[in-house]
């Protein structure tokens, strides 16, 4: 398969564009950039320098990847955006390079970014995310592998998104949502159960789920500190890889904001 630029297109003369690479009408293409193997670029995208997209990714109508931060702490210095493989960018999505602070921003393999959604300086996003139409993401945002995040959510800077865990549309995400669990709301930002439907699409078994479920049940309902419930999991839970991301989850807690609680009246 042959690399396709259209005649319209401008592409820097030190891009590296891999083998069949399509580049659509009046695309413009930085010279740091560098297009993985039989990436697709729509008409009117904009790839300015620092964006690294890996293999067979598809970029639509007017997305602009890889602009300077939104950031007055950043001083234009050298960053990136990376994108991994198979990823899925709609249409209208803006993806922020880094700042001194990380150095770059990361999007993994096999996700789908929907329209209009906006990720900030410095986020990591994981492998096989989904995110919905106009989903905005302050700067340092995480959200780990299986996660979705719901339309029009806000992301709050540095909130951390946990693996297979589920954010409503229109949330005011501004707390940390553990993995596995889904979380919602505007007024109040909450705990709302058990990403169970996600689990299972997932193939997570009763025996799986129930474990979470246990674990889970400790850490909200206990009335423990929650260092002390962490312990009461590591203690009386068998360590499997769930409970050991839910215990990785709390314990590294870079970000030091709060975690999500069960909404109480």
């Amino acid at each position: 398969m042959e690399t396709c630029i259209h005649p319209t297109a401008v592409v820097g003369s030190e891009a590296e564009v891999g083998q069949g690479v399509v580049i659509g009408p009046y695309a413009v293409i930085g010279d740091d950039v560098v297009i993985g193997d039989k990436t697709e670029i729509g008409p009117h995208v904009q790839i300015a320098d620092g964006a690294r997209l890996g293999n067979e990714c598809k970029v639509f109508a007017g997305a602009v990847l890889s602009t300077i931060p939104q950031d007055l702490k950043f001083k234009g210095e050298r960053t990136y955006l990376r994108v991994g493989d198979r990823t899925v960018i709609r249409e209208y999505v803006t993806l922020n390079r880094g700042t001194s602070a990380n150095g770059e921003t990361v999007v993994g393999s096999d996700n789908l970014i929907m329209a209009y959604v906006h990720a900030g300086h410095d986020c990591i996003i994981g492998n096989h995310v989904i995110i919905a139409n106009s989903v905005q993401f302050g700067g340092h945002c995480e959200v780990e592998d299986y996660a979705v995040v719901g339309g029009l959510a806000g992301v709050h800077q540095f909130v951390r998104i946990g693996k297979y865990a589920m954010v409503g549309g229109i949330s005011r995400a501004s707390l940390d949502v553990p993995p596995f669990v889904m979380a919602g709301g505007h007024e109040t930002f909450r705990f709302e159960g058990l990403n169970l439907v996600g689990l299972k699409r997932r193939g997570f078994t009763s025996e799986q789920i129930d474990r979470i479920r246990h674990a889970y049940r400790i850490i909200f309902q206990s009335g423990l500190l929650l260092g002390n419930a962490l312990e009461k999991v590591a203690r009386e839970c068998k360590r499997t890889t769930e409970v050991d991301e839910i215990l990785n989850f709390f314990e590294n807690n870079a970000s030091k904001r709060k975690y999500i609680r069960p909404f109480k009246s």
